[in-house]
């Protein structure tokens, strides 16, 4: 009796079927639709682990300094699971895209910022990307750098504002989410005040993905975050299947 290739299942990992692995602040904070911490965000299935000791504040106020061992051991835990790549759930951490990229084994995409010189290559000439940050005294050149970044990007922060800021860094367990995207449209709106060449919005921080659709009616522009990121990404980790003869003959597995 001749086995049946189609119908042989090959194994290696320990989940199947959430191909990207995100790393979680150890955070308490609600994760509200939209977030990249709330898993219904997402149109495909994820996998979470939470970095012990990085809270919000340790990771944008303090660099994540002595978190690199803890996030490159999450990263392997993710891949052993069976991330084909992975991410994290703070733009700051964009300081430790090479460290992870080189240590994990598979693709890794550290920063919601990753996306600037792509959108800029995007806009018509004389147009610039913005940036929106959860704080631009904690953003340096080093975070931007370390993304690709281009130099001279105008940056705005939430800073100083009523709510987003202070709930999100602080870790609150309450959040007023209308006074949040308050925050958010007055922040993209001195944006483009102070910048009147920006013709797209990039959002820096992964709680802030929530609000890009009321800030891109706001602005008249369009507005980029983690989450637009992530599905692009994962359409690399994931092609579609259009139901082609190739697709549907392979033997069935999981990669």
């Amino acid at each position: 009796m001749t086995s049946d290739n189609s119908r042989i299942a090959l194994g290696g990992k320990a989940v199947y079927g959430a191909r990207l692995g995100i790393l979680m602040l150890e955070a308490r904070f609600p994760r509200i639709p939209g977030d990249m911490g709330n898993a219904g965000t997402f149109p495909f299935p994820v996998l979470y682990k939470v970095v012990p000791g990085a809270s919000p504040e340790r990771v944008v106020r303090g660099r994540a300094s002595g978190l690199l061992e803890a996030f490159l051991e999450a990263g392997r835990e993710l891949v052993a699971l069976g991330a084909d790549g992975v991410t994290t759930n703070c733009g700051f951490l964009s300081l430790y895209q090479a460290e992870l990229a080189s240590h994990v084994g598979v693709p890794v995409a550290t920063s919601s910022l990753m996306q600037a010189p792509m959108i800029q290559a995007t806009l018509p000439r004389g147009k610039r990307v913005g940036i929106l940050t959860i704080s631009a005294a904690s953003l340096t050149q080093e975070h931007l750098e370390k993304a690709g970044v281009p130099e001279g990007t105008p940056v705005i922060g939430t800073e100083g504002r009523a709510e987003f800021t202070r709930a999100i860094l602080g870790n609150e367990q309450r959040l007023d989410v209308a006074a949040a995207e308050r925050d958010i449209l007055e922040a993209g709106e001195e944006l483009v005040a102070r910048h009147p060449q920006v013709g797209a919005v990039l959002l820096e921080c992964t709680n802030m993905a929530p609000y890009a659709l009321a800030l891109s009616e706001r602005l008249s522009l369009p507005v980029f975050d983690i989450v637009s990121f992530m599905r692009w990404f994962h359409a690399g980790l994931r092609p579609s299947d259009f139901g082609h003869p190739a697709s549907a003959t392979r033997p069935w597995r999981e990669r």
